[in-house]
């Protein structure tokens, strides 16, 4: 296993300090300015699971609050706020410099049978013959300020494929609707609880630049000023994130300086594995004058 993807493992593997307290590392994840938002739920999943040990999690919700801090650690404080029959909810905040990052709660429920039915999966190109982003930056690199070309090239543990890319720094304007796969070899082999924290880490990934498509914009052009608010996430099943995932998004709408995003996951056998929402600030930056 390459450091890289044990980071993940590790980072993902939050510390318990006392009862119903956790601690997570702010560093590594996707970005180095920041502490990326998957991390942050990944974590607290991770935190409100060390609580849970008998129920998987169903669906959670999630406010961005602040900027997290990756110089530092993240607390995460649980509440236990009910533990039923069927099912088990808590409630996670998390914390850097005493002030929240993120609060989340999260709700676990006992296996039952029940009717079934999914969306199917759209009918798009596998994954084998795409470049995967490593490739794709690598292209690109030149065209950036030489003081991003370091972080734009850092490695990075999930390998993921964009189906019908845009280009980084000019892309035209495109369909709200993208498609990528994603995964992570190295997820063989982890605890159902893990799968769900490494696919919650990932499903923060490409979801909000599906509002700027249309309007041809990018976060390398400095125009607009971007942030996830809120992120939502059910599960319909267990991940096997060590093979390849199908992570199908939209955006039915953007305005008042917000976009709303749509996510589904599937398997590569056409199961519906988890749904996702999120809505994001997408605010333009006005020119200096």
């Amino acid at each position: 296993m390459s450091e890289t993807h044990q980071t993940l493992l590790d980072l993902l593997a939050v510390e318990p300090l006392e009862v119903d307290l956790f601690r997570g590392s702010g560093q590594g994840g996707e970005t180095s300015t920041r502490i990326f938002g998957g991390q942050v739920i990944g974590q607290a999943l991770a935190a409100a699971y060390g609580t849970v040990p008998d129920r998987l999690c169903h669906s959670l919700h999630a406010y961005f609050i602040r900027p997290g801090d990756p110089e530092i650690p993240v607390i995460y404080q649980v509440d236990r706020a009910r533990d039923g029959g069927s099912f088990t909810t808590r409630r996670v905040v998390a914390i850097q410099h005493g002030k929240q990052i993120l609060n989340m709660s999260a709700s676990f429920h006992n296996p039952e049978d029940g009717w079934e039915h999914h969306h199917p999966m759209p009918d798009v190109e596998g994954p084998e013959n795409i470049k995967d982003r490593t490739e794709l930056r690598a292209e690109h690199v030149d065209k950036l300020p030489e003081k991003h070309r370091e972080d734009f090239l850092r490695p990075r543990p999930i390998d993921v494929r964009e189906i019908a890319p845009r280009d980084f720094l000019e892309p035209e304007p495109a369909d709200d609707r993208n498609h990528l796969w994603f995964r992570m070899k190295e997820a063989a082999g982890c605890t159902p609880q893990m799968q769900h924290c490494l696919l919650a880490y990932a499903s923060d990934m490409n979801l909000l630049g599906s509002s700027l498509r249309p309007h041809g914009l990018t976060w390398f052009k400095g125009e607009v000023m971007s942030a996830s608010l809120d992120h939502a996430m059910w599960f319909h099943g267990i991940p096997q994130f060590q093979d390849w995932h199908l992570y199908t998004m939209d955006s039915p709408w953007a305005g008042g300086g917000r976009g709303f995003n749509r996510g589904a996951i599937y398997d590569r056998a056409g199961t519906l594995i988890a749904s996702t929402a999120q809505e994001g600030l997408v605010r333009p930056i006005k020119p200096r004058t």
